[in-house]
């Protein structure tokens, strides 16, 4: 099982150690110490902010994906009842069929929101590995990925508030040597990557859902998720080193923040954001979301009074004799 996994990981783990030497080297060429612990830890935030650009993409995917299931719901809420009641065999997947037909024809599904998630987490495992055996490499002589020996000894030494960056929550415990630096930085770190990521959900469930969707079966895996995600990530917490800790805070920061900015500007339809958005609009004389402001039926057309033709004078004719 071990070896399929560095198999499938190892292409991640070059990747994500080559960018993180990169920015590392970056760091160095313009003047910051190779050996401390700010160096190191900007290259791992620098390294969150590559891939969570390259991410982009997908994030607005995700925003679609999601706007699309909240729209079903009304939908979803007729299957349920036209079942209700039923739990025979054939019935079950009656339904199941139509509530794929109708994720298909919303061009939509249920575990599309958690795509960034699920594409992250890959260079995730890979960073944990990388650092997890920056210790263990550092004593052995060994190079990790795209990072050379003097590297890992380089990033085995560096320190943050006196934390080693390779050092864990629990690691520091069962070492028989606690170091305290450790155990205050892991903690401040685990509480602000399970803050992050409580309130980036709560944002969306607030903010951003449609009043549809607050009353169906989405609303049930938002809640689920609200806090489900935070105490897995919190307790996985205590085994990560402190630069899987800045690491997965710094994303959930990242996320935070492009989550507000689309929910401010670009909200779902129907939600409170969007209704603050159109007071917002109001305020600055502005029509609501989607509305194009018709300057020609707000101002009455004046119609000129028609002026009398000028009849054309008759030329007067001599008679004839």
């Amino acid at each position: 099982m071990n070896n399929f996994l560095d198999t499938i990981l190892t292409p991640f783990t070059y990747a994500v150690s080559w960018v993180l030497w990169a920015f590392h080297e970056l760091f160095t060429l313009i003047g910051m110490n190779p050996d401390s612990g700010v160096t190191w830890t900007l290259s791992i935030i620098f390294l969150v902010l590559l891939i969570r650009t390259l991410l982009i993409p997908v994030f607005v995917k995700q925003i679609k994906s999601q706007r699309a299931m909240q729209a079903l719901q009304p939908d979803l809420k007729k299957l349920q009842a036209k079942y209700k009641g039923k739990t025979d065999q054939m019935s079950r997947q009656a339904m199941v069929q139509e509530q794929q037909a109708l994720f298909k024809k919303h061009k939509t599904n249920p575990l599309s929101s958690c795509l960034p998630l699920l594409i992250q987490m890959p260079f995730f495992f890979a960073l944990f590995r990388v650092l997890n055996n920056a210790s263990h490499a550092s004593e052995s002589g060994q190079s990790v990925g795209a990072l050379s020996v003097e590297n890992i000894r380089s990033f085995d030494a560096a320190t943050i508030f006196g934390a080693p960056l390779s050092e864990t929550f629990l690691g520091t415990f069962n070492s028989g040597d606690t170091n305290w630096a450790v155990v205050i930085v892991a903690v401040i770190m685990i509480l602000a990557m399970i803050a992050s990521q409580f309130f980036t959900q709560r944002q969306l469930m607030t903010k951003n859902m449609s009043a549809e969707a607050l009353q169906g079966p989405f609303m049930q895996q938002q809640k689920m998720m609200l806090y489900i995600l935070p105490l897995v990530f919190g307790i996985g917490g205590i085994n990560f080193p402190i630069g899987v800790l800045i690491y997965w805070t710094a994303t959930n920061l990242w996320t935070l923040g492009q989550q507000y900015w689309v929910i401010h500007n670009n909200p779902t339809p129907g939600s409170e954001a969007e209704r603050e958005l159109n007071a917002r609009r109001a305020a600055k004389g502005l029509p609501p979301v989607g509305q194009k402001k018709n300057a020609e039926a707000e101002q009455p057309v004046i119609e000129q009074p028609k002026g009398q033709r000028e009849q054309p004078q008759r030329k007067n004719r001599r008679k004839k004799k």
